[in-house]
């Protein structure tokens, strides 16, 4: 019912589970770990964000490919945002919501790490979701 609070899907969560099975053998967080340099291929995500109309809930969400080179870290970038895209018109039945779309807001740009033993290409993604009723 538009209006109600505590309707909203939690979009990181919603976008890793997502994702996690759309890239094998990657690590698919909200957080960074320690020593993050021996756990690449990795990719994080996070709600930076957004707005609503009390139907739709937009996200800004951006997400981080790290990987060991620069090569790598393209390679997983682009495979995340063909990912991302496949992610439109799903329903996740766990938080009962439904992405509408997933649009490019900025493709994936090499971004300094801070680290030389790792590489990171930062893209961000507009969200749409909406809370679907329980069936």
């Amino acid at each position: 019912m538009p209006g109600d609070v505590g309707l909203w899907a939690d979009v990181e969560l919603l976008v890793m589970t997502g994702l996690r099975p759309m890239l094998p053998g990657v690590r698919v967080v909200d957080e960074l770990p320690d020593r993050l340099e021996t756990r690449v291929p990795l990719v994080s995500v996070l709600v930076v964000g957004g707005g609503d109309d009390e139907i739709t809930d937009t996200a800004t969400v951006d997400v981080a490919a790290f990987a060991a080179t620069r090569a790598a870290a393209w390679a997983l970038a682009e495979q995340t945002r063909r990912a991302m895209h496949a992610l439109a018109a799903t329903h996740n039945a766990g938080q009962q919501v439904v992405i509408d779309d997933v649009s490019t807001q900025e493709r994936p740009a090499v971004v300094p790490y801070g680290n030389p033993a790792v590489r990171r290409a930062v893209a961000t993604y507009a969200v749409s979701t909406r809370t679907r009723a329980a069936t």
